[in-house]
C-alpha cells in the first residue's frame, strides 16, 4: 500500500507538469498534494520494511480493498488543495469515481476547471484501469471472486494456489498493450480534429472504460464531428473485451478470439442492442442530423451512430454520452437500464456483471430443464468446449444473487434519504455497475451534485464494491473473516 501511494504521488506529479504547461493556476497545489502523497507512501514502505511479503488469501483482500482506499484518499488531495473541489464529500466522490472508472461527477461546470486538476481527473481513470487489469489477471482468479478462477484457466497468466512468476510478466505485456493502445486512440482523435489536450483525456477515460469528458456535454460536444464518435466507439469495444485477446491478436493468434465464447457473445450483444436502438430512434426518436457532409450523414446514420455509441458505452460501461438517451423514448429509457446490467467481458477494463457470468448462468439455467428430465444423467455446463467445475457455477450464481441484492438495497437506501423512485434506482444500478449517467435527477447530461452528502458516500461504496467484484470488499465486513484460524 505503500508503493501504491508512492506510484499515485508520481502520477500527481504528471498532473503538475500539464498544470505548469497551461499555467493555470493550480500546479503548486497539486505538487504539494503529490510530496504529501509520496511522503505517506515511503514512510509507510520504511516502518514495514522487515515485515515479510507473502501475500496469503486474507492478505489479498486486505490489499485490494484498502489499496483502493488509499488511493481515493490520497488522490482527493490536488481537488482540496486547489480549491476545484473544496468539500470533501464532493472531493470523494468525485475521485472514488475516477479510481472505479464509473464516470459519475458533482462537477457543475468541467470546462472551468483548471487543466491540471482536468488531467488528473481522467489520470485517475487511467490508473483505475491499469490496477483492474492486473486485479483480473493475476489476484482475483487466485482469491476466487466471483467465478475469476475460470477466466484464469483462459488467460496466460497464474495458475495454482499462490502467487506466480507469470503474473508480472503478464501483467507487463497488458500494461504496454493498455498504453499503446491509450496513445494511438490519442493520435487519431487528434487527427480527427480534437486538440491533443482533449485527445489524450479522452483516450484515458475511454480504454479504462471511465467515461470522465473535458466538455460539460460529454461526447455530444463532437456531434457535428462523427469521425471522432467512431474511433471513441472502436476503443470502447476494445477496452470492453478480454485484453488477453488482444494479446493474443498481436501474436497473431487470431483462432484464439474466433473461438472466444465471450467475445462471439459480447460482439452480438453490442450489434443486436445497436440495431434495435437504431430503429427505434430512427421510427420513434428526434436525433439531429450533423451539418457535416449531411448527404452522407444523414437521419439513418445519425440514428445508427448514436445507437451504436450510447449501446457500446453502456455495455462496457465507459458512461460517454452523445445525446440524453432517457428522452428518446420510454421503451429505449428501460432499454438502456436494463443494458446496465451486462458489464463487457472477464479481463476488460469494463465494470458490471460481466458478459462470461450471464453466459454461464443462462447456460446452467438450460440445463436445468435436462436434468430434471434426466435427474441421474451428468450434465456439466461447458465453456469455451470445456467442462466447468461445479463450484465455479455455483460461485458465479451466489455473485448473481448478491449482485442483484446489493442493487436492491442501494436503492433502498437511497429512498431512505427521499431520492424519488427513478432516481433511486438508476443511481443504485449505475454506481454498482460503473457505469456513470443514470436516470432521473442523473441523467445523462446532469450530474450527481444534487444528491445529499450522506448519498454520495452511499454511492461511493457501491462503486467499490461493483467495481472489485462484490466479494472482496463485503467480505471484510462479516466477523469471521477477522477471526484466527
Amino acid at each position: 500500500m505503500g508503493l501504491l501511494m508512492l506510484c499515485n504521488g508520481c502520477f500527481m506529479l504528471i498532473a503538475a507538469f500539464v498544470s505548469g504547461l497551461y499555467a493555470d493556476g493550480a500546479t503548486l497545489s497539486i505538487s504539494l498534494a503529490a510530496i504529501v502523497t509520496m511522503f505517506v507512501g515511503i514512510s509507510a514502505m520504511f516502518f514495514t520494511r522487515g515485515h515479510k511479503k507473502e501475500v496469503k488469501r486474507k492478505e489479498g483482500y486486505i490489499i485490494v480493498t484498502f489499496g483502493w482506499l488509499a488511493l481515493t484518499f490520497s488522490g482527493m488531495l490536488p481537488y482540496v488543495f486547489s480549491g476545484a473541489v473544496p468539500d470533501i464529500t464532493n472531493a470523494f466522490f468525485e475521485t472514488m469515481s475516477g479510481y472505479t472508472t464509473t464516470g459519475a461527477s458533482i462537477m457543475d461546470d468541467i470546462e472551468v476547471m483548471p487543466e491540471g486538476i482536468l488531467f488528473w481527473r481522467s489520470l485517475t481513470h487511467w490508473i483505475g484501469g491499469m490496477g483492474i487489469i492486473v486485479l483480473a489477471i493475476a489476484i482475483l482468479p487466485l482469491l476466487g471472486i466471483g467465478g475469476m478462477q475460470l477466466f484464469a484457466a483462459e488467460s496466460p497468466g497464474p495458475s495454482g494456489d499462490k502467487l506466480h512468476p507469470r503474473i508480472t510478466d503478464t501483467a507487463k505485456r497488458l500494461w504496454l498493450i493498455y498504453l499503446g493502445y491509450t496513445i494511438a486512440e490519442t493520435i487519431l482523435l487528434k487527427l480527427a480534429g480534437m486538440n491533443f489536450f482533449d485527445a489524450i483525456n479522452h483516450s484515458m477515460a475511454t480504454l479504462s472504460t471511465g467515461g470522465f469528458s473535458t466538455k460539460n456535454l460529454s461526447v455530444a460536444y463532437w456531434n457535428d464531428q462523427p469521425l471522432i464518435q467512431y474511433i471513441i466507439i472502436l476503443f470502447m469495444f476494445l477496452a470492453g473485451s478480454n485484453f488477453v485477446l488482444s494479446y493474443f491478436a498481436l501474436k497473431g493468434r487470431v483462432q484464439r478470439i474466433i473461438m472466444d465464447e465471450e467475445f462471439k457473445v459480447y460482439t452480438l450483444f453490442v450489434v443486436f442492442f445497436s440495431v434495435i436502438a437504431a430503429l427505434v430512434i430512427y421510427f420513434k426518436a428526434n436525433v439531429p442530423v450533423t451539418e457535416y457532409h449531411p448527404q452522407v450523414f444523414g437521419a439513418a446514420e445519425s440514428a445508427f451512430r448514436h445507437s451504436l455509441f450510447q449501446v457500446t458505452s453502456v455495455i462496457t460501461t465507459t458512461g460517454f454520452v452523445s445525446a440524453d438517451y432517457t428522452s428518446w423514448t420510454p421503451f429505449l429509457t428501460i432499454f438502456f437500464f436494463g443494458l446496465m446490467f451486462l458489464g463487457g467481458s472477464a479481463g476488460s477494463t469494463a465494470g458490471g456483471i460481466k458478459v462470461m457470468r450471464h453466459i454461464m448462468i443462462i447456460k446452467n439455467g438450460l440445463l436445468e430443464f435436462r436434468r430434471t428430465i434426466h435427474p441421474n444423467a451428468m450434465l456439466p455446463v461447458r465453456y469455451n468446449g470445456k467442462s466447468v467445475k461445479e463450484n465455479i457455477v455455483y460461485n458465479i450464481i451466489g455473485f448473481f444473487v448478491l449482485y442483484m441484492l446489493l442493487f436492491i438495497i442501494g436503492a433502498l437506501v437511497l429512498g431512505a434519504m427521499g431520492i424519488d423512485f427513478v432516481t433511486a434506482i438508476g443511481g443504485s444500478a449505475s454506481s454498482l455497475g460503473n457505469v456513470g449517467p443514470a436516470f432521473g435527477n442523473l441523467y445523462p447530461l446532469s450530474n450527481f451534485n444534487g444528491l445529499p452528502d450522506a448519498g454520495k458516500w452511499w454511492l461511493g461504496f457501491l462503486m467499490l464494491a461493483g467495481r472489485l467484484e462484490l466479494f472482496t470488499v463485503l467480505i471484510l465486513l462479516t466477523p469471521y473473516f477477522w477471526k484466527r484460524t
